[in-house]
């Protein structure tokens, strides 16, 4: 079963190139990347709404609402997703595509083996063992090789890289602690759906404040000159995030943090080579190399070395 609830996890963790893939098309149309997340939370949001309207009615309504008890649950999941995505948008630019995977990578897998160590946020507590030691640097081994990739010709100093480098492993943080607590929410309202119908709600609103707070212009271009007509599929980024953070809400109890975040990870960076090898999305191709393929080996050996021992 639980072999089966992994793979689970690993095709959720899959829709997530496609959402920030889609998402980058849509960015060329609103010249904001702010604004292109805004519309994918709305799109989540009003997705989110139809599905408890078609499956739980009565939880979309102000008599339910009143007798639960509102914590801080609530709120923290759909904010920390902000911070996640917030975050990622200042490293881009600043550490590159690869060095911002790894990095935020590593934190999202250390802060899963700390919260299930610990059993943080009322997570079941799984013992830290030598093995998993082993497994957490195989790991990171492994994802430096599938994603990394030095720019001889970029030059930073020190000082400056590893100020981004610490930010990015800290924004890590969010994904397994977003997934914890919306878990927790999910299981306090008895619905998984609902628990990501509010993470989604409070990340849309948040993102409208901060759109409104720096740019007010909400226009659209319907036709761009360098990439043509806006494509109505540009608009679907955020059912895909819906699914993966309903499917991530839906394994934590079963199982664990680190868990759960490593399969979400190992989809997201199938699917990435899936996508680079047979140049999918208009993205150009770039083959699986040896060095991935390794990195590939590495992870599993790391995944096994955490679940079983």
């Amino acid at each position: 079963m639980l072999i089966g609830l992994f793979f689970i996890g690993i095709i959720g963790g899959m829709f997530i190139p496609f959402q920030t893939s889609i998402n980058s098309k849509l960015n060329m149309y609103t010249k904001s990347p702010i604004y292109a997340s805004t519309i994918s939370f709305a799109v989540g949001t009003v997705f989110l709404i139809f599905l408890n309207l078609l499956l739980n009615p009565t939880m979309l309504t102000f008599s339910y609402i009143e007798q639960q008890s509102v914590n801080f649950y609530w709120i923290t999941g759909g904010l920390l997703g902000v911070i996640f995505l917030t975050g990622n948008l200042l490293l881009l630019p600043k550490l590159g595509a690869s060095l911002t995977v790894v990095i935020t990578l590593t934190g999202q897998m250390i802060m899963g083996v700390i919260i299930d160590t610990f059993g943080w946020l009322g997570a079941s507590v799984q013992h830290f063992t030598f093995f998993k030691a082993v497994g957490i640097i195989l790991l990171i081994l492994g994802i430096v090789l599938m994603n990394y990739v030095r720019n001889p010709n970029k030059k930073k100093s020190s000082l400056y890289l590893y100020v981004w480098l610490f930010l990015g492993f800290i924004f890590g943080f969010c994904t397994p602690l977003q997934t914890t607590i919306n878990s927790q929410l999910g299981q306090q309202l008895d619905s998984t759906i609902m628990a990501s119908l509010i993470s989604f709600m409070v990340g849309f609103i948040t993102l409208l404040l901060i759109k409104i707070l720096t740019n007010r212009n909400f226009s659209l271009k319907n036709n761009d000159k360098e990439h043509g007509k806006l494509n109505p599929f540009y608009f679907v980024g955020g059912i895909f995030g819906v699914i993966f953070i309903t499917v991530n809400i839906f394994l934590m109890p079963y199982l664990g943090a680190a868990l759960t975040t490593i399969a979400g990870m190992l989809g997201q960076m199938l699917m990435a080579l899936i996508i680079d090898q047979f140049g999918l999305l208009d993205i150009p191709k770039n083959k699986i190399t040896f060095r991935k393929s390794i990195g590939i080996v590495l992870i599993i050996i790391g995944i096994i070395l955490l679940r079983f021992f």
